[in-house]
Protein backbone atom coordinates (compact mmCIF):
# COMPACT_ATOMS: atom_id res chain seq x y z
CA UNK A 1 0.00 0.00 0.00
CA UNK A 2 1.44 3.39 -1.02
CA UNK A 3 0.63 6.74 0.57
CA UNK A 4 -2.42 8.27 -1.03
CA UNK A 5 -1.79 11.22 -3.34
CA UNK A 6 -5.37 11.85 -4.44
CA UNK A 7 -7.18 15.13 -4.18
CA UNK A 8 -9.78 13.89 -1.76
CA UNK A 9 -11.19 16.79 0.29
CA UNK A 10 -9.51 17.19 3.66
CA UNK A 11 -12.85 17.21 5.40
CA UNK A 12 -13.30 13.53 4.50
CA UNK A 13 -10.23 12.50 6.50
CA UNK A 14 -10.85 11.44 10.07
CA UNK A 15 -8.09 11.38 12.65
CA UNK A 16 -7.43 7.87 13.90
CA UNK A 17 -9.62 6.20 11.23
CA UNK A 18 -7.79 2.94 10.60
CA UNK A 19 -9.90 1.95 7.62
CA UNK A 20 -8.86 4.98 5.55
CA UNK A 21 -5.40 5.50 7.04
CA UNK A 22 -2.33 5.06 4.86
CA UNK A 23 0.31 5.96 7.47
CA UNK A 24 0.97 5.12 11.11
CA UNK A 25 2.69 7.48 13.53
CA UNK A 26 4.29 5.33 16.19
CA UNK A 27 4.61 7.47 19.31
CA UNK A 28 7.06 6.12 21.88
CA UNK A 29 8.87 7.26 25.02
CA UNK A 30 11.65 5.95 27.24
CA UNK A 31 9.17 4.72 29.83
CA UNK A 32 7.95 2.07 27.37
CA UNK A 33 4.78 3.72 26.22
CA UNK A 34 4.08 2.82 22.57
CA UNK A 35 1.00 4.07 20.71
CA UNK A 36 0.13 3.53 17.06
CA UNK A 37 -1.81 6.46 15.69
CA UNK A 38 -3.54 6.01 12.34
CA UNK A 39 -3.16 9.07 10.13
CA UNK A 40 -3.24 10.18 6.50
CA UNK A 41 -0.10 11.07 4.59
CA UNK A 42 -1.72 13.95 2.74
CA UNK A 43 -2.64 15.69 6.01
CA UNK A 44 0.78 15.08 7.54
CA UNK A 45 2.85 16.15 4.54
CA UNK A 46 0.71 19.23 3.83
CA UNK A 47 0.78 20.52 7.40
CA UNK A 48 4.19 19.39 8.67
CA UNK A 49 7.56 19.80 6.98
CA UNK A 50 8.96 17.16 9.32
CA UNK A 51 6.54 14.51 8.03
CA UNK A 52 6.95 15.77 4.47
CA UNK A 53 10.67 15.09 4.76
CA UNK A 54 10.22 11.74 6.49
CA UNK A 55 7.84 10.51 3.80
CA UNK A 56 9.81 11.87 0.84
CA UNK A 57 11.96 9.80 -1.50
CA UNK A 58 14.99 11.72 -0.28
CA UNK A 59 14.77 10.41 3.28
CA UNK A 60 17.68 7.99 3.91
CA UNK A 61 15.45 5.10 4.99
CA UNK A 62 12.75 5.58 2.37
CA UNK A 63 13.46 2.26 0.64
CA UNK A 64 13.50 0.19 3.81
CA UNK A 65 10.44 -1.99 4.08
CA UNK A 66 7.54 -0.31 5.97
CA UNK A 67 9.48 2.95 6.57
CA UNK A 68 7.11 4.72 4.17
CA UNK A 69 4.08 3.52 6.09
CA UNK A 70 5.28 3.96 9.70
CA UNK A 71 6.99 7.01 11.16
CA UNK A 72 8.44 6.62 14.63
CA UNK A 73 8.47 9.67 16.90
CA UNK A 74 10.28 9.55 20.24
CA UNK A 75 9.13 12.04 22.90
CA UNK A 76 9.22 12.72 26.63
CA UNK A 77 6.38 11.48 28.82
CA UNK A 78 5.50 15.09 29.70
CA UNK A 79 5.05 15.91 25.99
CA UNK A 80 3.17 12.75 25.07
CA UNK A 81 -0.34 14.19 25.14
CA UNK A 82 0.84 17.33 23.33
CA UNK A 83 2.07 15.18 20.40
CA UNK A 84 -1.28 13.43 20.17
CA UNK A 85 -3.14 16.76 20.36
CA UNK A 86 -0.96 18.21 17.64
CA UNK A 87 -1.68 15.31 15.29
CA UNK A 88 -5.37 15.81 15.97
CA UNK A 89 -5.10 19.56 15.29
CA UNK A 90 -3.49 18.93 11.92
CA UNK A 91 -6.91 17.71 10.81
CA UNK A 92 -8.60 20.88 12.03
CA UNK A 93 -6.44 23.62 10.55
CA UNK A 94 -6.88 24.52 6.91
CA UNK A 95 -5.08 26.62 4.37
CA UNK A 96 -7.72 29.28 4.92
CA UNK A 97 -6.83 32.28 7.09
CA UNK A 98 -10.07 31.76 8.99
CA UNK A 99 -8.59 29.71 11.83
CA UNK A 100 -10.39 29.92 15.17
CA UNK A 101 -7.58 29.62 17.71
CA UNK A 102 -9.98 29.30 20.63
CA UNK A 103 -11.27 26.04 19.15
CA UNK A 104 -7.71 24.68 18.79
CA UNK A 105 -6.25 25.66 22.20
CA UNK A 106 -8.08 25.40 25.49
CA UNK A 107 -5.60 26.82 27.98
CA UNK A 108 -2.14 28.34 28.21
CA UNK A 109 -0.45 25.15 29.37
CA UNK A 110 -1.72 23.06 26.46
CA UNK A 111 -1.02 25.84 23.96
CA UNK A 112 2.60 26.04 25.12
CA UNK A 113 3.01 22.27 24.96
CA UNK A 114 1.53 22.05 21.47
CA UNK A 115 3.61 25.04 20.37
CA UNK A 116 6.83 23.26 21.35
CA UNK A 117 5.82 20.13 19.46
CA UNK A 118 4.71 22.18 16.45
CA UNK A 119 8.13 23.81 16.36
CA UNK A 120 9.84 20.42 16.61
CA UNK A 121 7.71 18.94 13.81
CA UNK A 122 7.72 22.11 11.67
CA UNK A 123 3.98 22.77 11.60
CA UNK A 124 3.69 26.49 10.70
CA UNK A 125 -0.11 26.67 10.84
CA UNK A 126 -0.20 25.17 14.33
CA UNK A 127 2.61 27.47 15.46
CA UNK A 128 0.65 30.48 14.21
CA UNK A 129 -2.55 29.29 15.89
CA UNK A 130 -0.79 28.73 19.25
CA UNK A 131 1.01 32.08 19.07
CA UNK A 132 -2.23 33.91 18.25
CA UNK A 133 -3.94 32.20 21.16
CA UNK A 134 -1.16 32.94 23.66
CA UNK A 135 -0.89 36.54 22.50
CA UNK A 136 -4.60 37.16 23.14
CA UNK A 137 -5.40 35.40 26.43
CA UNK A 138 -4.55 36.48 30.01
CA UNK A 139 -1.74 34.68 31.85
CA UNK A 140 -1.29 33.78 35.47
CA UNK A 141 2.07 34.48 37.10
CA UNK A 142 3.31 30.90 36.81
CA UNK A 143 2.21 30.73 33.18
CA UNK A 144 4.06 33.94 32.43
CA UNK A 145 7.29 32.49 33.75
CA UNK A 146 6.78 29.36 31.61
CA UNK A 147 6.14 31.51 28.54
CA UNK A 148 9.36 33.41 29.21
CA UNK A 149 11.18 30.10 29.32
CA UNK A 150 9.67 28.63 26.16
CA UNK A 151 8.89 31.49 23.75
CA UNK A 152 12.50 32.53 23.05
CA UNK A 153 13.26 28.96 21.93
CA UNK A 154 10.53 29.14 19.30
CA UNK A 155 12.21 32.02 17.49
CA UNK A 156 10.81 35.01 15.64
CA UNK A 157 7.39 33.38 15.21
CA UNK A 158 6.79 33.80 18.95
CA UNK A 159 7.65 37.52 19.10
CA UNK A 160 3.96 38.59 19.28
CA UNK A 161 3.60 36.50 22.47
CA UNK A 162 6.33 38.49 24.21
CA UNK A 163 5.00 41.90 23.12
CA UNK A 164 3.27 42.53 26.45
CA UNK A 165 6.53 41.88 28.34
CA UNK A 166 8.77 44.16 26.30
CA UNK A 167 10.27 47.24 28.01
CA UNK A 168 8.82 50.55 26.85
CA UNK A 169 10.74 53.69 26.04
CA UNK A 170 11.54 56.18 28.80
CA UNK A 171 9.00 58.75 27.62
CA UNK A 172 6.18 56.24 28.19
CA UNK A 173 7.51 55.42 31.68
CA UNK A 174 7.73 59.12 32.50
CA UNK A 175 4.22 59.73 31.23
CA UNK A 176 2.63 57.03 33.37
CA UNK A 177 4.71 58.01 36.43
CA UNK A 178 3.64 61.66 36.21
CA UNK A 179 -0.02 60.73 35.67
CA UNK A 180 0.08 58.31 38.60
CA UNK A 181 1.75 60.86 40.88
CA UNK A 182 -0.81 63.55 40.00
CA UNK A 183 -3.61 61.14 40.86
CA UNK A 184 -1.91 59.87 44.02
CA UNK A 185 -1.59 63.41 45.38
CA UNK A 186 -4.99 64.65 44.22
CA UNK A 187 -6.79 63.48 47.39
CA UNK A 188 -9.54 61.72 45.38
CA UNK A 189 -12.88 60.85 47.03
CA UNK A 190 -13.02 57.84 49.35
CA UNK A 191 -14.52 55.41 46.77
CA UNK A 192 -11.27 55.80 44.81
CA UNK A 193 -9.11 55.13 47.86
CA UNK A 194 -8.03 51.67 46.75
CA UNK A 195 -6.96 52.98 43.35
CA UNK A 196 -4.99 55.76 45.01
CA UNK A 197 -3.27 53.29 47.33
CA UNK A 198 -2.34 51.15 44.35
CA UNK A 199 -0.95 54.18 42.51
CA UNK A 200 1.16 55.12 45.53
CA UNK A 201 2.51 51.58 45.87
CA UNK A 202 3.45 51.36 42.20
CA UNK A 203 5.13 54.78 42.23
CA UNK A 204 7.35 53.61 45.10
CA UNK A 205 8.05 50.38 43.24
CA UNK A 206 9.01 52.25 40.07
CA UNK A 207 11.71 54.34 41.75
CA UNK A 208 13.02 51.71 44.19
CA UNK A 209 16.13 49.69 43.48
CA UNK A 210 15.75 46.04 44.47
CA UNK A 211 16.84 43.00 42.46
CA UNK A 212 16.29 45.18 39.41
CA UNK A 213 17.32 48.74 38.67
CA UNK A 214 14.65 51.42 39.21
CA UNK A 215 12.21 51.71 36.35
CA UNK A 216 12.57 55.48 36.51
CA UNK A 217 15.50 57.74 37.39
CA UNK A 218 14.04 61.14 38.16
CA UNK A 219 15.54 63.98 36.14
CA UNK A 220 15.05 67.67 36.89
CA UNK A 221 11.85 67.84 34.86
CA UNK A 222 10.28 64.97 36.79
CA UNK A 223 11.43 66.40 40.13
CA UNK A 224 9.86 69.74 39.22
CA UNK A 225 6.55 68.04 38.37
CA UNK A 226 6.62 66.10 41.65
CA UNK A 227 7.32 69.25 43.67
CA UNK A 228 4.44 71.05 41.94
CA UNK A 229 2.08 68.19 42.85
CA UNK A 230 3.23 68.36 46.48
CA UNK A 231 2.67 72.13 46.48
CA UNK A 232 -0.91 71.52 45.36
CA UNK A 233 -1.27 68.97 48.13
CA UNK A 234 -0.07 71.55 50.65
CA UNK A 235 -2.65 74.02 49.29
CA UNK A 236 -5.39 71.51 50.15
CA UNK A 237 -3.73 70.95 53.52
CA UNK A 238 -3.84 74.70 54.28
CA UNK A 239 -7.48 74.83 53.17
CA UNK A 240 -8.39 71.98 55.52
CA UNK A 241 -6.45 73.63 58.33
CA UNK A 242 -8.21 76.93 57.73
CA UNK A 243 -11.63 75.27 57.72
CA UNK A 244 -10.88 73.48 60.97
CA UNK A 245 -9.61 76.67 62.62
CA UNK A 246 -13.22 77.87 62.58
CA UNK A 247 -15.69 75.46 64.12
CA UNK A 248 -17.45 73.89 61.11
CA UNK A 249 -21.14 73.14 60.98
CA UNK A 250 -22.00 69.87 62.70
CA UNK A 251 -23.17 68.37 59.38
CA UNK A 252 -19.81 69.18 57.77
CA UNK A 253 -17.51 68.45 60.69
CA UNK A 254 -17.00 64.73 60.09
CA UNK A 255 -16.36 65.24 56.37
CA UNK A 256 -13.82 68.01 56.96
CA UNK A 257 -11.92 66.00 59.57
CA UNK A 258 -11.88 63.04 57.22
CA UNK A 259 -10.48 65.20 54.43
CA UNK A 260 -7.84 66.54 56.82
CA UNK A 261 -6.73 63.01 57.78
CA UNK A 262 -6.59 61.98 54.13
CA UNK A 263 -4.40 64.94 53.17
CA UNK A 264 -2.09 64.22 56.11
CA UNK A 265 -1.74 60.60 54.94
CA UNK A 266 -0.95 61.77 51.42
CA UNK A 267 1.66 64.21 52.74
CA UNK A 268 3.30 61.44 54.77
CA UNK A 269 3.51 59.27 51.65
CA UNK A 270 4.71 62.14 49.46
CA UNK A 271 7.58 62.82 51.87
CA UNK A 272 8.89 59.29 51.31
CA UNK A 273 8.93 59.85 47.55
CA UNK A 274 10.63 63.22 47.92
CA UNK A 275 13.25 61.61 50.17
CA UNK A 276 14.08 59.01 47.52
CA UNK A 277 14.37 61.79 44.95
CA UNK A 278 16.46 63.89 47.36
CA UNK A 279 14.18 66.94 47.10
CA UNK A 280 12.70 67.22 50.60
CA UNK A 281 13.88 70.74 51.48
CA UNK A 282 10.78 72.65 50.34
CA UNK A 283 8.52 70.19 52.14
CA UNK A 284 10.48 70.51 55.40
CA UNK A 285 10.57 74.31 55.26
CA UNK A 286 6.83 74.48 54.56
CA UNK A 287 6.03 72.12 57.45
CA UNK A 288 8.28 74.08 59.81
CA UNK A 289 6.63 77.36 58.87
CA UNK A 290 3.12 76.02 59.42
CA UNK A 291 3.84 73.96 62.56
CA UNK A 292 2.83 76.60 65.10
CA UNK A 293 -0.57 77.19 63.53
CA UNK A 294 -1.10 73.46 63.02
CA UNK A 295 -0.49 72.65 66.68
CA UNK A 296 -2.82 75.46 67.84
CA UNK A 297 -5.65 74.30 65.55
CA UNK A 298 -5.35 70.65 66.55
CA UNK A 299 -5.22 71.40 70.28
CA UNK A 300 -8.46 73.40 69.98
CA UNK A 301 -10.36 70.68 68.10
CA UNK A 302 -13.43 69.42 69.89
CA UNK A 303 -13.49 65.74 69.00
CA UNK A 304 -13.82 62.35 70.62
CA UNK A 305 -10.70 60.73 72.05
CA UNK A 306 -10.56 58.33 69.10
CA UNK A 307 -10.79 61.12 66.51
CA UNK A 308 -8.21 63.15 68.41
CA UNK A 309 -5.79 60.24 68.41
CA UNK A 310 -6.34 59.52 64.70
CA UNK A 311 -5.59 63.12 63.73
CA UNK A 312 -2.62 63.46 66.09
CA UNK A 313 -1.13 60.17 64.88
CA UNK A 314 -1.32 61.34 61.27
CA UNK A 315 0.35 64.63 62.19
CA UNK A 316 3.08 62.86 64.16
CA UNK A 317 3.77 60.55 61.21
CA UNK A 318 4.63 63.56 59.05
CA UNK A 319 6.40 65.44 61.83
CA UNK A 320 8.59 62.46 62.61
CA UNK A 321 9.88 62.42 59.04
CA UNK A 322 10.48 66.17 59.06
CA UNK A 323 12.34 66.09 62.40
CA UNK A 324 14.48 63.21 61.15
CA UNK A 325 15.47 65.21 58.07
CA UNK A 326 16.44 68.15 60.32
CA UNK A 327 18.12 66.04 63.00
CA UNK A 328 20.41 64.18 60.65
CA UNK A 329 21.36 67.16 58.52
CA UNK A 330 19.42 66.24 55.39
CA UNK A 331 17.92 69.75 55.52
CA UNK A 332 19.92 72.57 57.12
CA UNK A 333 17.87 75.16 59.02
CA UNK A 334 18.85 78.19 61.15
CA UNK A 335 19.26 77.66 64.88
CA UNK A 336 16.09 79.59 65.73
CA UNK A 337 13.97 77.35 63.48
CA UNK A 338 15.45 74.18 64.95
CA UNK A 339 14.89 75.42 68.50
CA UNK A 340 11.30 76.34 67.66
CA UNK A 341 10.63 72.84 66.25
CA UNK A 342 12.00 71.14 69.36
CA UNK A 343 10.02 73.24 71.83
CA UNK A 344 6.80 73.05 69.81
CA UNK A 345 6.77 69.35 68.99
CA UNK A 346 8.25 68.10 72.29
CA UNK A 347 5.16 69.34 74.06
CA UNK A 348 2.84 68.02 71.36
CA UNK A 349 4.19 64.46 71.31
CA UNK A 350 4.45 64.41 75.11
CA UNK A 351 0.73 65.17 75.33
CA UNK A 352 -0.19 62.79 72.51
CA UNK A 353 1.55 59.63 73.74
CA UNK A 354 -0.72 59.11 76.80
CA UNK A 355 -3.78 59.60 74.57
CA UNK A 356 -2.61 56.94 72.17
CA UNK A 357 -1.85 54.52 74.98
CA UNK A 358 -5.23 55.00 76.63
CA UNK A 359 -7.46 55.05 73.54
CA UNK A 360 -10.39 52.66 73.57
CA UNK A 361 -11.90 52.29 70.13
CA UNK A 362 -14.15 49.32 70.66
CA UNK A 363 -12.31 47.63 67.79
CA UNK A 364 -9.35 45.63 69.10
CA UNK A 365 -7.86 45.17 65.63
CA UNK A 366 -7.81 48.92 64.88
CA UNK A 367 -6.49 49.65 68.35
CA UNK A 368 -3.63 47.15 68.03
CA UNK A 369 -2.63 48.51 64.62
CA UNK A 370 -2.51 52.09 65.87
CA UNK A 371 -0.51 51.18 68.97
CA UNK A 372 1.93 49.00 67.06
CA UNK A 373 2.70 51.68 64.49
CA UNK A 374 3.26 54.32 67.13
CA UNK A 375 5.09 52.22 69.71
CA UNK A 376 7.19 50.21 67.33
CA UNK A 377 8.24 52.76 64.78
CA UNK A 378 7.48 56.40 65.34
CA UNK A 379 8.13 57.03 69.05
CA UNK A 380 11.64 55.67 68.79
CA UNK A 381 12.35 57.64 65.62
CA UNK A 382 11.05 60.82 67.24
CA UNK A 383 13.19 60.28 70.31
CA UNK A 384 16.35 59.85 68.23
CA UNK A 385 15.56 62.92 66.14
CA UNK A 386 14.92 65.10 69.19
CA UNK A 387 18.22 64.04 70.73
CA UNK A 388 20.11 64.79 67.50
CA UNK A 389 18.53 68.22 67.08
CA UNK A 390 19.02 69.16 70.75
CA UNK A 391 22.70 68.22 70.74
CA UNK A 392 23.26 70.50 67.74
CA UNK A 393 21.80 73.53 69.54
CA UNK A 394 23.86 76.04 71.60
CA UNK A 395 24.61 74.82 75.14
CA UNK A 396 22.32 77.37 76.81
CA UNK A 397 19.34 76.25 74.67
CA UNK A 398 20.14 72.64 75.49
CA UNK A 399 20.16 73.49 79.22
CA UNK A 400 16.74 75.16 78.94
CA UNK A 401 15.19 72.17 77.17
CA UNK A 402 16.74 69.63 79.53
CA UNK A 403 15.67 71.61 82.60
CA UNK A 404 12.09 71.59 81.39
CA UNK A 405 12.32 67.85 80.61
CA UNK A 406 13.68 67.04 84.10
CA UNK A 407 10.95 69.12 85.69
CA UNK A 408 8.46 66.76 84.00
CA UNK A 409 10.13 63.85 85.81
CA UNK A 410 11.79 62.61 82.65
CA UNK A 411 8.59 61.97 80.75
CA UNK A 412 8.68 60.89 77.09
CA UNK A 413 10.71 61.45 75.05
CA UNK A 414 13.70 60.02 76.87
CA UNK A 415 16.43 62.67 76.55
CA UNK A 416 18.94 60.84 78.74
CA UNK A 417 21.52 60.65 75.98
CA UNK A 418 21.31 64.40 75.35
CA UNK A 419 21.51 65.04 79.11
CA UNK A 420 24.65 62.92 79.49
CA UNK A 421 26.37 64.55 76.53
CA UNK A 422 25.43 68.02 77.79
CA UNK A 423 26.87 67.24 81.24
CA UNK A 424 30.14 66.00 79.75
CA UNK A 425 30.50 68.91 77.35
CA UNK A 426 29.69 71.46 80.05
CA UNK A 427 32.13 70.01 82.57
CA UNK A 428 35.08 69.87 80.20
CA UNK A 429 34.16 72.99 78.22
CA UNK A 430 36.58 75.38 79.95
CA UNK A 431 39.45 72.97 79.72
CA UNK A 432 38.79 72.06 76.10
CA UNK A 433 38.24 75.64 74.98
CA UNK A 434 41.17 76.77 77.13
CA UNK A 435 43.43 74.32 75.38
CA UNK A 436 42.09 75.57 72.07
CA UNK A 437 42.80 79.14 73.14
CA UNK A 438 46.31 78.16 74.19
CA UNK A 439 47.00 76.64 70.82
CA UNK A 440 45.82 79.82 69.11
CA UNK A 441 48.19 81.92 71.29
CA UNK A 442 51.11 79.63 70.49
CA UNK A 443 50.32 79.84 66.79
CA UNK A 444 50.14 83.62 67.05
CA UNK A 445 53.55 83.83 68.80
CA UNK A 446 55.19 81.58 66.26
Amino acid sequence: MEPRQDNQAEASYTFGDRSSSDIVVRLRNEEGRDDWIYCHSKILTDKSQYFADRLSDKWPTCKILDSRYCVEVICQESDYDHHINLLRLLYLVSDSDDVHEDSLCHNVKSALGILCVAKELSCPQIITACVNYLEAVPWEEGEEEEILRIAPRIGSEAEPVLARLQPVDQSAVTGIFVSAFRFATSSPPLPLGDIKSSAQEQIEYMITEDDDAPLLIADEEIKLEVKECVKSLFVRFFQCLEELSFKPLESEETSKKGSFRMVLSDLSWAFQILTKMEVVREFVVTWVDTSEKLVKVVEKLETSVTETVEIRVKIIEVTSKVLEAIGYGTVILPTAKRLQMVKLWLAFVRNTKPLVESVVTGDEEVESVVRYKIDGEIWQALESSFVSIILALPSADQAEILTEWLSKNGLYPDLTEAFEVWCYRSKVAKRRLGLLGGEEEENGMS
